[in-house]
């Protein structure tokens, strides 16, 4: 049996109740720079303090008292070994009710190295082909039902977005295995944020990435918001790709910052007079 009393004191975890129910939960890991004994009173092996974090994510997620929560936010630091053990926790049980959801890690400038709990460094990239959850191998989207909404921030997390159910996808930095800000297929998103900076070697989003948006892979998107994007082409080319993508035509809104002196180029004009709100709009 899982000691919430422990996890409490141990202020990692926040948990929300309505009525008798844990229905919100958020996970960020406090700072202690020792909760060896914590780790060993949940059963979980205390030996490398890197995995204490994930011992902490597995005590309260394979918990039953998990099973009613609707909403979950992770901060993650520790991701090389909580990515992968938060999926096989969720995946654990299906979550009838969980309909929102946040897997995030902090950084600044993209690939840039991760710091663990202890101290060290590692280049994330080391994982560029196969990504830190795996969440593939043990089925995940299929565990979470009722998702609707989910955020993601962060390198490479995720193989991608086996989701039927996810309707309101934020991504941010490159969340995906080999770099991707978006998964290459999400069917029910209907509302698209994107965001990604400037990566650590000085670099922007090459604006071909926007081509891997097609109608194929979004059949319902209605609403995409590339305000926190920086690209790595000036405003007018990165207007003309966007009018030259088929997906285009089925948006209904399309969110771009613009610093021309007018807004979207007499030429390129036709191509987003059908939006309601379209570059530059507020």
């Amino acid at each position: 049996m899982t000691d919430f009393d422990a996890l409490r004191t141990d202020g990692s975890w926040r948990l929300t109740t309505t009525g008798d129910l844990i229905t919100g939960a958020v996970f960020r890991l406090s700072p202690n720079p020792d909760r060896r004994a914590l780790v060993e009173a949940l059963g979980a092996d205390a030996t490398d303090p890197e995995q204490w974090e994930s011992a902490l994510l597995e005590a309260f997620l394979t918990a039953p008292e998990s099973a009613d929560l609707t909403a979950l936010e992770l901060h993650l630091t520790d991701v090389h070994h909580s990515a992968a053990r938060v999926a096989v926790a969720l995946a654990s049980r299906r979550r009838e009710h969980l309909a929102e959801l946040v897997v995030e890690h902090d950084f600044e400038h993209l690939y840039e190295p991760v710091v663990t709990s202890t101290g060290r460094r590692f280049d994330p990239q080391d994982k560029l082909s196969e990504g830190f959850a795996d969440e593939s191998a043990v089925d995940l989207w299929a565990a979470l039902p009722a998702l609707r909404t989910l955020r993601v921030r962060g390198t490479l997390l995720f193989d991608g977005l086996d989701s039927s159910s996810v309707t309101d996808l934020h991504v941010s930095g490159a969340p995906f295995v080999d770099g991707a800000v978006y998964p290459y297929r999400a069917p029910n998103v209907v509302s698209l944020t994107a965001e990604i900076g400037i990566d650590v070697y000085g670099c922007g989003c090459p604006v071909g990435h926007l081509e891997l948006l097609t109608p194929e892979g979004y059949p319902a998107l209605r609403h995409l918001d590339l305000t926190g994007m920086a690209l790595d082409a000036d405003e007018e080319e990165v207007l003309e790709t966007l009018a030259e993508l088929p997906l285009l035509r089925q948006l209904e809104t399309l969110d771009l910052d613009l610093e021309l002196d007018e807004d979207v180029p007499e030429h390129l004009a036709p191509a987003f007079a059908h939006l309601e709100r379209g570059p530059g709009e507020d």
